[in-house]
């Protein structure tokens, strides 16, 4: 393994690089990366974890939101079924 101080940013060719991102094993220069959560993450990796974060949230709304429909349609199924049961003569079940 190469150590970092023979390194150059993966963007800037004549710079020393500072880090290795994470995410991608990339080396990188100061002006390249971003703390993000606690680590030094390059720009690129940062947008494209929130990118993902920004779809999950899209689909988690999407699901709440099917599910709340279904909970509606159920319950006005065995509404409507009760009240049918409800209107049945009682000499019925004599």
């Amino acid at each position: 393994m190469t150590a970092l101080i023979d390194q150059r940013c993966w963007h800037h060719p004549a710079r020393e690089a500072v880090v290795r991102c994470p995410e991608c094993s990339r080396f990188y220069c100061r002006e390249c990366v971003v703390e993000h959560l606690g680590r030094m993450i390059c720009a690129g990796c940062v947008a494209r974890r929130q990118s993902a974060a920004a779809s999950g949230k899209f689909h988690a709304a999407r699901w709440s939101l099917l599910a709340s429909a279904g909970f509606l349609l159920a319950w006005l199924i065995f509404y409507y079924l009760g009240v049918m049961l409800a209107r049945v003569p009682s000499d019925f079940f004599e």
